[in-house]
């Protein structure tokens, strides 16, 4: 659970450091001085910056909440399956070590099956463990990518109509006045996409 929501925080950092670079990379165009001014007049005394918080971005983003949930269930399960056929496993090693101790196989051999039998399902049951942290990661690294493109694009689409230069994410900075925070403003209109889109 810590690395996948680690893992949120920093591709969230990382969609908002390019979105910030992407707003900083506009070019001007000579007719578009007047606008300009224009649009320097709408910030008031303000710069025309903003910043989100990635933590309160994260914990209140009801997609970014459902990803995480979603993970987590999953690597229980993952984890349940994994321990039962462990615990039966346990059980069918003590059974043939009793058997063993008490002489019960017919013959050498078949003892020697029966060893080589559940060697085998060890190593089965290993490289199932090893499949399914794959399978894990894989989705997790999907998931991610699939929040990242959810910001990012709204983002993108929010700053049309405020024509921000930049939005930073506070984790890259180490003071920003808070008046220039857009966090809840963000969070509140990416839920309501959100839930607009799962119905």
């Amino acid at each position: 659970m810590k690395t996948f929501t680690l893992a949120i925080r920093l591709t969230a950092v990382i969609a908002l450091s390019f979105l910030m670079v992407q707003c900083g990379n506009k070019q001007t165009a000579p007719n578009q001085a007047a606008n300009d001014e224009t649009e320097t007049a709408s910030f008031g005394n303000k710069l025309p910056i903003a910043y989100i918080n990635v933590d309160s971005l994260l914990s209140k983003y009801n997609y970014a909440k459902d990803l995480n949930e979603k993970m987590i269930n999953k690597q229980e399960n993952a984890r349940a399956s994994i321990n039962e056929k462990a615990r039966q496993l346990k059980n069918e090693q003590d059974d043939f070590q009793r058997k063993y101790q008490n002489n019960a196989f017919l013959s050498p051999e078949r003892a020697q099956q029966e060893y080589q039998r559940l060697e085998k399902k060890a190593a089965d049951l290993q490289e199932y463990a090893q499949r399914l942290e794959n399978e894990n990661l894989m989705e997790q690294q999907k998931m991610l990518m699939q929040m990242n493109d959810s910001i990012n694009n709204f983002i993108k689409e929010y700053n049309a109509d405020k024509k921000y230069e930049a939005i930073f994410n506070n984790a890259s900075t180490l003071y920003i006045n808070p008046a220039y925070d857009i966090t809840n403003e963000v969070v509140e209109l990416l839920n309501k996409r959100y839930t607009s889109a799962k119905k």
